[in-house]
């Protein structure tokens, strides 16, 4: 009589087995397109907020577009592997799953840890664009000019920071702050009491936070969720 081990080896009992496995790699596969896309949707969606941050922020997206590119890559060596039923080949599947599960969950955990010092640096850097501010073709004044623009807001804190600038004894408050373009003239930015009337009066500083936020969770959210995956993914196989 066959011991319950060898009963187990039964075809039936295979095909099951790598339908299992296959299904669980498929998901994982298409997990790989999924942060891919929010890569680059992040990339897309954010950059005129990392622009004003330091370079090591500004990786961010492309960290995830890296993950999605191997999450995609291994997906398909996994598939390859349970079709061809190697177990070396398995073995290591398990085990690049795993690597990949930690990078993610330590990436997820370092940026709760330091996202009260991203917003410190992106305050500090709004500040000193700010300053520099001029109407050349200056990356960062550009990067202000469409926050105010998409954001309906003006200045750090407020519209009054633009007082303390060197742009402001010249042109007065630059013109994206304008609620009316057609009805903001240079006499009225020049002039806070008027410019008051005219302007956004709200800072920026906590409506791109707030934005960055909102869209940042999005991206965290995804991508916990697919480690979250991969976890019982790398135990299945393992």
């Amino acid at each position: 009589m066959a011991s319950p081990s060898r009963r187990l080896q039964t075809k039936p009992v295979i095909t099951c087995l790598k339908s299992v496995l296959l299904t669980y790699t498929f998901v994982f596969w298409v997990s790989g397109i999924v942060l891919l896309a929010v890569g680059i949707w992040g990339r897309v969606s954010l950059a005129v907020y990392f622009s004003l941050l330091d370079e090591k922020a500004t990786n961010v997206p492309f960290v995830l577009v890296g993950a999605g590119t191997v999450v995609v890559l291994l997906g398909t060596f996994g598939c390859f592997a349970t079709c061809r039923g190697s177990t070396w080949m398995l073995k290591l599947y398990a085990m690049l799953l795993s690597l990949i599960f930690l990078i993610v969950l330590v990436a997820a955990v370092v940026g709760f840890v330091f996202r009260h010092e991203i917003k410190t640096n992106f305050e500090s850097n709004l500040n000193l664009a700010l300053k520099d501010y001029n109407v050349t073709a200056d990356r960062h004044s550009e990067a202000v000019d469409t926050i105010q623009r998409t954001l309906h807001c003006c200045g750090v804190q407020n519209y009054s920071d633009w007082e303390r600038t060197e742009y402001f004894s010249q042109r007065g408050i630059p013109r994206s702050c304008c609620k009316n373009q057609n009805d903001c003239s240079e006499e009225d930015l020049k002039d806070p009491n008027k410019a008051k009337l005219k302007v956004f009066v709200d800072g920026c500083f906590f409506l791109v936070t707030s934005t960055m936020e909102s869209k940042m969770s999005v991206v965290a959210g995804i991508s916990f969720g697919i480690a979250c995956f991969q976890a019982p993914v790398s135990y299945t196989q393992g």
